[in-house]
């Protein structure tokens, strides 16, 4: 990214206009969109502005240290890059460059199933990766990825656990949408992926390529046995992605996890799930500090990271904005976007009066309506 154009970018909104005015609609579309009418999607920002800090104050802050841990690695911030698929649908090297964005920030990448980068060539960047990992219909492949990923240094494996099948996304119903044929899932298919395909014979206009592609890919019979079967294979920390319900918490600390994100998947799956911020705090409590809590969907400035680990996070994911920080300037555009975070985020800290991230999770909130 020229140096002129990062400049012009003072928050995650103005990264969000400038990718805006950069991609083509329909692959806008696929990123910004959500499920049904959106609710979830618009409800997942409303309800992270109603959560109020009680900062402190006469505290030194005279150094505000933002490092943390995660899963057991350090980070510079407790923050990871959400796993966001084909993002070689917005800038040619797609989540190469991103991953090399988070190395340089110091945070962990996450590489997805349909990535359209392959995690060896991520994980050689450098950084800390993780491999997210959708359940397949042929269990034996999935278990083949996680091994795939372990060979190539992967540092843990995040289970999304939301997406028996892809929500019903009208704004990719409606454009039809589609990938070109540069752009294809490298862990499933050695040539293009059946997501190019049209959607099914007599089913013109009820779903997108990518609906019919994840539903022939995806396996609808993912449960609880599934994860035991993925913690007796991997010695990786395994992650759970899209817990909102408190009895799910509990038995994925019973099942072994290393760690649970708080996630309605950005609002993409079902509409009219409860807002990830408002789950948060009945999963901080039912996991009773049995294994790590991460927020995910909505999340948009360093004040969100703070509010996140009042609430009892140990950090949080961060999805689209990456995306558009790689739609405005590859590389430099999500260095752009992490270090945006960064400087919000130490603000917010050394103004709650906190020193730390510890002192952050001490920090009390209100909720106003």
């Amino acid at each position: 990214m020229r140096a002129d154009g990062a400049e012009d970018l003072h928050c995650l909104a103005d990264v969000e206009r400038a990718a805006a005015a950069v991609l083509p609609t329909a692959v806008r579309d696929f990123v910004a969109g959500g499920s049904g009418a959106e609710v979830t999607r618009d409800a997942n920002r409303a309800a992270l502005d109603r959560v109020f800090v009680v900062p402190r104050v006469l505290r030194d802050v005279s150094r505000c240290a933002t490092g943390t841990t995660l899963l057991g690695r350090p980070a510079r911030l407790p923050l990871a890059v959400a796993p966001v698929a084909y993002q070689r649908l917005v800038h040619p090297e797609g989540e190469l460059a991103a991953a090399r964005a988070a190395q340089a920030a110091g945070v962990p990448f996450t590489a997805s199933t349909l990535s359209s980068v392959p995690v060896e060539r991520l994980t050689a960047v450098g950084g800390s990766v993780w491999f997210q990992l959708y359940w397949l219909r042929e269990p034996g492949r999935s278990l083949d990825l996680v091994r795939r990923a372990e060979d190539a240094g992967a540092e843990a494996i995040m289970l999304t656990v939301d997406v028996p099948w892809m929500g019903r996304r009208l704004r990719d119903v409606r454009n039809r949408f589609a990938l070109p044929d540069h752009v294809r899932a490298a862990h499933l298919a050695a040539g293009p992926t059946a997501a190019h395909r049209p959607p099914p014979s007599g089913a013109s206009g009820a779903a997108s390529a990518l609906d019919a592609h994840t539903e022939a890919t995806f396996s609808p019979a993912l449960t609880w046995s599934s994860v035991a079967a993925l913690r007796e294979r991997t010695r990786l920390p395994l992650v759970l992605k899209g817990i909102l319900a408190a009895e799910d918490a509990r038995r994925a600390v019973e099942c072994g996890v290393d760690a649970v994100v708080v996630s309605n998947h950005g609002g993409r799956q079902l509409d009219g799930a409860l807002p990830s911020v408002d789950a948060l705090p009945e999963v901080v409590a039912a996991s009773a500090g049995g294994c790590e809590i991460l927020l995910d969907s909505g999340v948009r400035s360093g004040t969100d990271v703070l509010r996140a680990l009042a609430l009892g996070a140990s950090g949080v994911l961060v999805g689209r904005p990456a995306l558009w920080g790689l739609a405005v300037g590859g590389e430099g555009g999500v260095r752009r976007v992490l270090d945006l975070l960064a400087a919000e985020f130490r603000d917010a800290l050394g103004l709650a009066g906190c020193a730390d991230v510890a002192a952050a999770r001490e920090l009390r909130t209100v909720r106003r309506a």
